[in-house]
C-alpha cells in the first residue's frame, strides 16, 4: 500500500499547512505525462521518508483552489511545506536521487 496520500481543496491546511512534518506535495492530473513519471519514484520514497516527512498528493483538475493559491501554472510541481509556509519548489519531473536531496535540504 503506498505511503502517499491524498488531499483535496477541502483537506489541504489539515493535511499540509497543520502537519507536524514537512510535507511535500506534488500538483498532478492523470493526463500529465511526466507526473506519471514521478509516481513510482514518489511511491518509493514515502517509506524512506516515514516519521520525518510527508508526500501528499493533489489532482489539480479536482481540486483548482489550492493550485491557484499556489500559482501552479506547470505539472508537477512540487511544493515543500514546512510549519505551513512553502520552503522550496520544484517544477518537472526528477530523478530520485535528485527528488530525495530536495526534500532532505528542508528536513
Amino acid at each position: 500500500m503506498s505511503q502517499v496520500l491524498h488531499t483535496t481543496d477541502a483537506t489541504f491546511e489539515a493535511d499540509v499547512l497543520k502537519s507536524d512534518l514537512p510535507v511535500l506535495v506534488d500538483f498532478w492530473a492523470p493526463w500529465c505525462g511526466p507526473c506519471k513519471m514521478i509516481a513510482p519514484v514518489l511511491d518509493e520514497l514515502a517509506p524512506a521518508f516515514d516519521g520525518k516527512a510527508k508526500i501528499v498528493k493533489i489532482n489539480v483538475d479536482e481540486n483548482q483552489g489550492v493550485a491557484a493559491q499556489y500559482g501552479v501554472r506547470s505539472i508537477p510541481t512540487l511544493l515543500l511545506v514546512k510549519n505551513g509556509q512553502v520552503v522550496g519548489t520544484q517544477v518537472g519531473a526528477l530523478p530520485k536521487g535528485q527528488l530525495a536531496a530536495f526534500i532532505n535540504q528542508h528536513l
